[in-house]
């Protein structure tokens, strides 16, 4: 059985994974600066504290990091949270020994990439917000510390998390409860693993992200927002490729309203 800290395990990915990911074979220390409840194993914490990131790595196998700021906020708050949480992490997972990190990155790292036939996940960076620019960061940063100290990074750029889609963007960017367990214990466990970039969707019909490097991690997706497309639609029209919502792998971060 693996040991695998979740960093911002109280937030609302942390959270389905605490319950539906130790299943899969995997024991799980929990993270979080706000209370984790119901946890065997829990850990209040900043993960700016390396003292207390040291404490919390101790005996694991494996990290999972999600805590962040999970939208668009000021730069300084950006830059704590994210960037040098972000490093602060990594570099613990280094003194502490840990092989493998599987790092909580976003679409929007590439969020002003225009809409493809099929996107790849080697797309050049081009981040729509501070937020994505802070993601850019997390997976040069996964980078280097596989290069530079044989650590095994899997970036995942996950997509719209929720229970259900409920907007017409949802129907091509959702991400399962189920499906992000099923694809976060695949970066834990794929074999060979250097380093990765994949795209964290369920298996949508109308997807445009390239699902094959998630699918080579041993990731098989089995949910389809198209189950929900007639009640969406029905709701909201069918959707208007040209808007900035569908038109941009960021969605509504793409436009005017997050402008410094």
């Amino acid at each position: 059985m693996s040991q695998v800290l979740i960093t911002g395990a109280a937030g609302s990915i942390g959270a389905v994974l605490a319950r539906d990911l130790p299943p899969y074979g995997h024991r799980l220390r929990l993270l979080d600066r706000s209370p984790v409840t119901g946890a065997t194993d829990a850990v209040a914490a900043d993960i700016c504290d390396p003292a207390a990131l040291d404490a919390a790595l101790g005996g694991m196998d494996a990290v999972v990091h999600l805590a962040a700021i999970a939208t668009e906020a000021a730069f300084a708050d950006i830059l704590h949270a994210n960037l040098d949480g972000t490093y602060q992490v990594f570099e613990a997972a280094r003194r502490a020994g840990v092989r493998r990190v599987v790092y909580a990155s976003s679409n929007h790292a590439v969020g002003f990439t225009p809409r493809a036939a099929l996107l790849g996940a080697d797309v050049p960076p081009r981040p729509d917000t501070f937020y994505g620019v802070s993601k850019v960061f997390g997976e040069a940063l996964g980078r280097l510390y596989v290069d530079r100290y044989g650590l095994e990074v899997v970036c995942l750029r996950i997509g719209t998390f929720a229970a259900r889609p409920e907007a017409p963007r949802h129907l091509s960017t959702w991400l399962s409860h189920g499906d992000a367990v099923r694809l976060v214990h695949a970066a834990l466990t794929a074999p060979g693993l250097t380093y990765s970039v994949v795209y964290g969707i369920s298996a949508n019909t109308r997807g445009w992200w390239d699902l094959e490097p998630g699918r080579a991690l041993g990731y098989q997706p089995v949910d389809d927002a198209e189950a929900f497309a007639a009640e969406i639609v029905a709701a909201h029209g069918e959707p208007d490729l040209a808007d900035h919502t569908q038109a941009f792998v960021g969605g509504e971060f793409t436009g005017p309203e997050f402008d410094a």
